[in-house]
């Protein structure tokens, strides 16, 4: 309830999942540039800049979903009622940390799903350093994880597609915008 006693607007959050690879980041830009053509106001987070720390994989997500509550409060007092964020959702543990950390939260999960050798492809191509044979490896049993949690409410194939292609289709898929 607002301070007016009338009932709050209900917050319609789009997550975007996926293993590493899988183009969350990417499809997080052209789906909010898409909004954004379509006139409509939203907020874009990408959660793993929200919780890089050098600290344990708990206490980050703890930390993460703090962070996203304290974002949100500024998002909302700004009038907006729509939020898009990329996250590798492995369990629905996190998915209900995402909607505790936004008040009246409609929660919907569309999985970006690829290839295996797409997906680390891309990893190798981005992630040069000291750690890339470790997300290269992490990427397979992330998506194995996914798999078995099937956290998600619809899937959208993002391998070899138009990335504009594929960001139409996860917000038509949430009923976002018309196809």
């Amino acid at each position: 309830m607002r301070d007016d006693g009338r009932a709050s607007p209900r917050v319609r959050v789009l997550v975007i999942s996926g293993a590493m690879g899988a183009g969350k980041t990417t499809a997080l830009g052209e789906a909010s540039d898409l909004l954004s053509a379509h006139g409509i106001a939203h907020a874009a987070v990408d959660l793993d800049c929200l919780g890089v720390a050098g600290i344990s994989d708990a206490v980050a997500q703890t930390l993460m979903a703090k962070n996203l509550a304290a974002v949100w409060q500024n998002y909302a007092k700004a009038g907006i009622t729509r939020i898009l964020i990329a996250e590798a959702l492995e369990s629905m543990a996190q998915r209900k940390r995402i909607a505790a950390s936004i008040p009246d939260a409609e929660l919907i999960v569309c999985r970006l799903i690829a290839p295996l050798e797409t997906m680390q492809a891309r990893i190798r191509a981005r992630e040069p350093g000291l750690l890339q044979q470790h997300f290269v490896a992490r990427t397979a049993q992330l998506e194995a994880t996914l798999d078995a949690s099937r956290v998600e409410d619809f899937s959208v194939d993002n391998g070899g597609r138009s990335i504009t292609d594929v960001a139409r289709e996860i917000l038509a898929g949430a009923r976002w915008i018309d196809t």
